[in-house]
C-alpha cells in the first residue's frame, strides 16, 4: 500500500468515524413542514414617532421572545431576517390565529383621566396628532368618552397577573402592580377623579390598550379627593373570561412593541402531513438507492459494489454535516438529500468510464493503473460539474427564503459530500480491491477491464451525430416555440408564494367534488376561491387574502361537505412579500445563468460558456412551458427544482466540453466538428449510466414521495431528460456553429 493511499484511508476512516459519532449524538433539527407547527413572518412598520430600523426590530424581537415564553410553546425559534423582518417558529401550534393575535398586538398600555362624555357625532376617534391633548374613544358599552393625555403607560407597570375574584363575584380580572413613581402617578390620577361627584363620567379612569378602552371603572366613593388610591396597585375589570384575562396579563408583562408589526407570511402544517412526508421520502430513498445500486453493480461489478459502499458513507457524512451545522431539514431539503444520492453516482461513473478508456487504450495494462489514470483524467470534469451545482445551491441560500433556502443548504452539503465520497472513499476502497492478487488474475471481475456494451456499439458504428448541427438546433427551436406557446396560451399558475393569498389543504373523510366545494364557497362569500382535489381524499382551497375569521368560515364550509375535514396545512402570504419573492425568483434565475456563464468562460472559453448557458436557458423555458401545459403550480418548490435543473443539466455540458478541450489539445489540427462528435461518442456511456442512476432516484421520489413531492420530482425528471438532450444536441451543435463564425 502506497503512502498516498494510506493517508487517504486514514482521512476516510476519520471522516466516517466522526460522522458516525455526530449522527448518533447530535439530532438534526426538523423544519415545521416535517414536524408540524406554525411559522409566522412579521414585518416591523415605521410610525410617525419611531423608525422600523434594525435596532427597533431587535427590541421588538426581544419583546416577542418574552411573549412566546409566556405562551409556553416548546422549543420556539425567533430570528431576524433582513433589517425589518422577524421569523417565528412555533412547533406544535396548530391554531395560528391566537398566536398571531398575541404576537401582532403592539400592547401600548396607557392610563387616562376621563373628562366627560362626547355628545356630538363628530367626536368619533380620529388618527391622533403627534402630541394629542385629548382623544375620544368608545368605552366598553360603546359610549364615547373624552380622555386626557396619558398619565401613565405600560412602562410604569411592575407586574400583572390574571386572578379570579371569588369573594366579590366580579369574575376574572387583571391585578396590576406599579413600580417606582408609577404608584404615585396612579394615586394622583385616582385622586383627581375622586374629586368629581359620584356617577359623573369625570369620576372614571380609562385603561386603554392599543387605542381601545378595555376598562373604565369609576373611582370608589371611599377614595378621598386628592389622596387617591395608594399602595401602587389596581385591578382591571372588563367581563373577561379566563383566556382573555391571561392574555391581557401576558401582554402587559411582555411590554409594548417599540413599533407595530404586520404578519406578512403564515404557514401551519399538521404533524400528520409532516410524518407522511418523512415516511414517503424514506421509502423513496430506500427504493431509489436500491435500484441505483443494483444498476451500478450490474454495470461496474466489483468497483460498482464499492461505489455503493461509498454512497452509504456519503449519506452518513451528509447527515452528520447537517447535524453539526445546526441546519434545519425541510421538506424540499429532504428531497434535495434524496436527489444528491443520484448526483453522487455521477462522479463515480465519470471515473469508472475514464478508467475503462485507459484500460482499452493501453497495452497489457493493470486495472489499478487504469483506475489511477481514471481518477486523474476525470478530476477536472468532476470539479467543474460540481462547482456549477454549488453555484446554484449558493444562489438558493442567498436569494431564496424559507424551505427553498433549506433545500439549497442540503444540496450544497450533498455536493461536497459526494465529491469526498468519490475522490477519497471510493478511491481508497477501489485501489485496495483491484490490487488484490485474486482480482489481478481475474481483471474482468473488476468492472474496468472491458469497455461496456454502449461503448462497443459506438466504436463499431461511429455515428456522425454532428454532421448536420443546424438540424439539431432547428429541433430545439421547435420545442422552444411549443413551450412558449404553453406559457402564452395556458398561462402560469403561480403559487401563493408569488401572488400572495391564502392556501388551506384539508384531508376529508370522503371524496369531495371540486365543483361542489367551489359552489359552496361561492355561496359562503368566496366566489374567487380556487379548489383542487388530489389523491387520498385531499382538497386544496386557494383564495385572496383572508382574515382568520374568514379562514374559519372556509373551514366550516368545507366541513359541511363531508363527515370530517382535518386541516393539513394553512399558508398565508402577504401581497408585498409575494411580489418580493417573485422578483427574487427572477433575480435568482438571472444571476444563476450569469454565474454559470462567467465560470464556464473562465474555465473553458467564451464559446463554450455561451453555448452551455444558452442550453440552460433552453432547459428553463421548456420546463416552464411543460408545467404551463400541464397546469402545474409554479411555486417556491418549483423554483428549487428549476435552479437544481440549472446546476444538474450543466454537468453534462461540462463533461462534453471537458472532453472536447482534452481532444483538441491532443490533436490541434483536427476539425472542430469532428472533435465535438468524437467527444460526444466518448462521453455518451457516462451520460447514459448517470442518467439511469438519477432517473431511478427521481422516479421513486415521484411515485413514492407522496403528493408533497410529486410535482418536485416531476420537474426534476423533465429537467433530467431535457438537460441530457440539450447538452448533446443543443449546447454542442451551438458550439460548432459559433466556432464556424468566430
Amino acid at each position: 500500500m502506497t503512502r498516498a493511499l494510506r493517508i487517504r484511508g486514514l482521512i476516510a476512516l476519520a471522516a466516517v468515524a466522526l460522522s458516525l459519532y455526530i449522527a448518533v449524538t447530535v439530532p438534526v433539527h426538523l423544519g415545521l413542514d416535517l414536524r408540524g407547527g406554525t411559522q409566522i413572518v412579521l414585518e416591523t412598520r415605521s410610525t410617525a414617532t419611531a423608525d422600523a430600523d434594525s435596532e427597533a426590530t431587535d427590541r421588538t424581537l426581544e419583546v416577542l421572545r418574552g411573549r412566546i415564553d409566556a405562551l409556553g410553546v416548546a422549543e420556539p425559534t425567533l430570528a431576524r431576517s433582513g433589517s425589518n423582518r422577524i421569523v417565528v417558529e412555533l412547533p406544535g401550534v396548530q391554531d395560528p390565529a391566537e398566536a398571531a393575535d398575541v404576537l401582532g398586538r403592539t400592547a401600548q398600555l396607557t392610563f387616562h383621566r376621563v373628562t366627560g362624555m362626547a355628545a356630538d357625532a363628530d367626536d368619533t376617534a380620529e388618527p391622533l396628532p403627534k402630541r394629542p391633548r385629548e382623544q375620544v374613544l368608545a368605552d366598553e358599552s360603546g359610549r364615547l368618552l373624552r380622555l386626557e393625555a396619558a398619565s401613565l403607560t405600560g412602562e410604569d407597570v411592575k407586574e400583572a397577573a390574571a386572578r379570579f375574584d371569588q369573594q366579590g363575584g366580579a369574575g376574572w380580572q387583571v391585578a396590576v402592580d406599579f413600580k417606582g413613581s408609577g404608584g404615585d402617578g396612579w394615586a394622583r390620577l385616582t385622586g383627581q377623579a375622586a374629586c368629581q361627584p359620584v356617577g359623573d363620567p369625570s369620576r372614571r379612569v380609562a385603561i386603554v390598550l392599543d387605542d381601545k378602552i378595555i376598562s373604565s371603572p369609576e373611582v370608589d366613593p371611599s377614595v378621598a379627593c386628592g389622596s387617591g388610591i395608594s399602595g401602587g396597585s389596581t385591578q382591571i375589570t372588563g367581563s373577561f373570561d379566563a383566556g382573555e384575562a391571561k392574555e391581557l396579563a401576558l401582554l402587559i408583562n411582555g411590554g409594548a412593541l417599540p413599533v407595530p408589526v404586520e404578519t406578512v407570511e403564515q404557514r401551519t402544517v399538521g404533524p400528520t402531513l409532516g410524518a407522511q412526508a418523512i415516511t414517503a421520502s424514506a421509502w423513496a430513498a430506500a427504493v431509489g438507492t436500491a435500484l441505483t445500486g443494483l444498476f451500478i453493480i450490474a454495470v461496474y461489478r466489483i468497483v460498482g459494489l464499492l461505489a455503493i459502499v461509498a454512497l452509504a458513507c456519503y449519506g452518513l457524512v451528509s447527515y452528520a454535516a447537517l447535524a453539526a451545522l445546526g441546519a434545519t431539514l425541510t421538506l424540499p431539503g429532504l428531497a434535495g438529500f434524496v436527489l444528491a444520492i443520484g448526483m453522487a453516482v455521477d462522479a463515480n461513473v465519470l471515473v469508472f468510464e475514464r478508467a475503462r478508456e485507459e484500460y482499452a487504450a493501453r497495452h497489457r495494462p493493470s486495472p489499478r493503473s487504469s483506475l489511477t489514470a481514471g481518477f486523474r483524467g476525470a478530476f477536472s470534469a468532476i470539479a467543474d460539474s460540481n462547482i456549477t451545482t454549488l453555484i446554484a445551491a449558493g444562489l438558493l441560500f442567498f436569494l431564496a427564503s424559507g424551505p427553498v433556502r433549506g433545500f439549497g443548504v442540503t444540496l450544497g452539503i450533498g455536493v461536497l459530500a459526494s465529491m469526498f465520497s468519490a475522490l477519497v472513499i471510493t478511491r481508497v476502497l477501489a485501489d485496495h480491491a483491484v490490487s488484490r492478487r485474486r482480482l489481478r488474475r481475474r481483471p474482468h471481475l473488476t468492472g474496468i477491464a472491458h469497455t461496456g456494451a454502449v461503448r462497443d456499439h459506438l466504436t463499431r458504428t461511429e455515428p456522425r451525430l454532428m454532421r448536420h448541427p443546424g438540424r439539431w438546433l432547428a429541433a430545439s427551436a421547435a420545442v422552444l416555440v411549443l413551450a412558449v406557446c404553453g406559457v402564452v396560451v395556458r398561462g402560469l399558475d403561480f403559487g401563493i408564494e408569488f401572488t400572495g393569498g391564502r392556501l388551506i389543504e384539508y384531508s376529508t373523510a370522503t371524496p369531495v367534488e371540486p365543483d361542489r366545494a367551489r359552489n359552496a364557497l361561492a355561496d359562503a362569500g368566496f366566489p374567487r376561491a380556487v379548489v383542487q382535489a388530489s389523491g387520498d381524499n385531499r382538497l386544496t382551497v386557494r383564495t385572496d387574502q383572508l382574515t382568520n375569521a374568514q379562514a374559519a368560515t372556509v373551514t366550516d364550509t368545507v366541513g359541511t361537505l363531508t363527515r370530517d375535514a382535518d386541516k393539513l396545512r394553512d399558508e398565508a402570504i402577504g401581497p408585498s412579500l409575494g411580489e418580493e419573492l417573485r422578483r427574487g425568483a427572477l433575480i435568482a434565475l438571472a444571476v444563476a445563468l450569469g454565474a454559470q456563464l462567467l465560470y464556464l468562460a473562465a474555465r473553458f472559453r467564451w464559446l463554450f460558456g455561451t453555448s452551455a448557458v444558452a442550453a440552460l436557458a433552453h432547459d428553463v423555458v421548456i420546463l416552464v412551458g411543460v408545467f404551463a401545459w400541464l397546469g402545474k403550480p409554479v411555486d417556491g418548490v418549483f423554483l428549487a427544482a428549476l435552479l437544481t435543473v440549472i446546476g444538474y443539466s450543466v454537468n453534462d455540458s461540462v463533461v462534453v466540453f471537458d472532453r472536447i478541450r482534452d481532444l483538441s489539445r491532443r490533436d490541434p489540427e483536427a476539425p472542430f466538428a469532428a472533435v465535438a462528435n468524437r467527444a460526444l461518442l466518448q462521453t455518451l456511456p457516462r451520460t447514459v449510466n448517470t442518467g439511469m442512476g438519477a432517473a431511478f432516484i427521481l422516479t421513486a421520489l415521484a411515485v413514492l414521495g407522496g403528493d408533497s413531492l410529486t410535482d418536485f420530482a416531476l420537474a426534476l425528471l423533465i429537467g433530467l431528460a431535457v438537460g441530457t438532450y440539450s447538452s448533446m444536441f443543443t449546447a454542442t451543435p451551438l458550439a460548432i456553429e459559433l466556432h464556424k463564425r468566430t
